[in-house]
């Protein structure tokens, strides 16, 4: 039966450039599309290694999927992959952390600088962009700077996309070198659309969490790399260590499931009349967590999934700066409006926390504990 978007119309087949596709967003893109739809993906990545699964010559969409290996900056085949397709999905970023402060000059390049010339071949021939941004551009909150009294109310920390200032700390701040290089680039977009006419969509993911999300530090990543918060916290179950709160893990943030923002995205690349010209927040203000909380719950489950006592497993406080390093900063809460893509897509997220805990903690213990296991009986001879 012929798909149909939200007015009632057939959904064409069109080809996607996905570039930084390979990634965790990328990779469930990918299965998406291949198994639900008559798209074609045209990937661009360093890596193939999350979509390797995919790309087996043998399976019914094997004809849809092609990747290129390529690092995007100053690489000519670039602008002919955007011009082959119908629509080009940027998805490429460094995105962790602990790299703002230790690496800012690659995390200003590769979250404006690389993106120019993506939004630019878009630009020029006349080629529809899905961009991710994040929530992040956002910086701190207003609540964050009220008296004490006024912080408990959720309104002051409710991020809406054409409304909510964007407050950053100051320039020896570089933890927010990530947040204005991706400011920079949603404004480029939106310059290039008023003047230029460019078709745009632009998403801004609130702590999207699941399978693949990041490395496991010596097991598929750098030993002394630090992933995000869910990965850091699944390395430590894993190992059995203590999980790190930073400054106490008093930070909150709200969490979604990537299944959940996988449909949202779809949305966007099937109905483009309803998603041009428009910003997202894609996030479930239901799942709000602060982070010692959301490492109580994963001791919890992952206790369950790994049949082993909750009593083994523990936390540790550490500060920002001996985790981070100098010049680390915070929010202290984000929340997303969910206003605009209810009102334009329909969509709302469905999966709880314990939900999404479950099954991506599931997925944590079958692929790594058996590698793990056998690094640490290495260690110990």
């Amino acid at each position: 039966m012929d798909r149909v978007n939200l007015d009632g119309k057939p959904i064409q087949a069109i080809s996607i450039c996905m570039i930084g596709g390979g990634g965790f967003i990328g990779s469930h893109l990918c299965e998406k599309l291949m198994s639900e739809t008559s798209h074609k993906a045209i990937v661009v990545d360093v890596s193939s290694d999350k979509i390797k699964n995919l790309l087996d010559k043998s399976l019914p969409w094997a004809n849809r999927i092609e990747f290129h290996q390529m690092n995007i900056k100053n690489d000519s085949r670039l602008e002919t992959l955007v011009k082959a397709a119908d629509l080009t999905i940027n998805l490429a970023a460094i995105c962790t952390p602990a790299d703002y402060n230790t690496r800012p000059l690659d995390t200003i390049f590769s979250n404006f600088v690389d993106a120019i010339p993506v939004i630019k071949f878009c630009t020029e021939n006349k080629k529809r962009l899905i961009h991710f941004s994040t929530c992040e551009v956002f910086g701190k909150t207003i609540g964050s700077f009220l008296p004490e009294e006024y912080r408990k109310d959720p309104k002051y920390y409710m991020l809406t996309e054409d409304v909510t200032p964007c407050i950053f700390g100051p320039v020896e701040k570089q933890r927010w070198s990530y947040a204005c290089a991706k400011q920079m680039t949603d404004r480029l977009i939106y310059a290039e659309y008023a003047e230029n006419g460019l078709k745009f969509t632009i998403v801004r993911p609130y702590n999207w969490i699941g399978p693949r999300m990041d490395f496991i530090p010596g097991v598929d990543g750098p030993s002394d790399g630090v992933p995000r918060v869910l990965a850091c916290f699944s390395n430590n179950l894993l190992r059995g260590e203590p999980l790190k709160l930073v400054d106490g893990g008093q930070s909150k943030r709200t969490v979604l499931y990537i299944k959940d923002a996988i449909e949202a995205v779809l949305l966007m690349i099937d109905n483009p009349d309803r998603a041009n010209g428009h910003i997202f927040n894609v996030g479930n203000p239901d799942n709000e967590v602060s982070v010692k909380e959301l490492a109580e719950l994963m001791i919890k489950v992952y206790a369950k999934v790994a049949d082993i006592p909750a009593s083994t497993l523990s936390t540790l406080n550490v500060r920002s700066e001996d985790f981070y390093g100098k010049g680390y900063d915070d929010s202290d809460r984000r929340i997303p409006d969910m206003t605009i893509i209810t009102r334009q897509l329909g969509w709302k997220p469905k999966t709880s926390l314990d939900d999404l805990l479950d099954s991506t903690l599931r997925y944590q213990h079958q692929t790594y504990s058996h590698a793990i296991k056998k690094e640490l009986s290495k260690a110990s001879t």
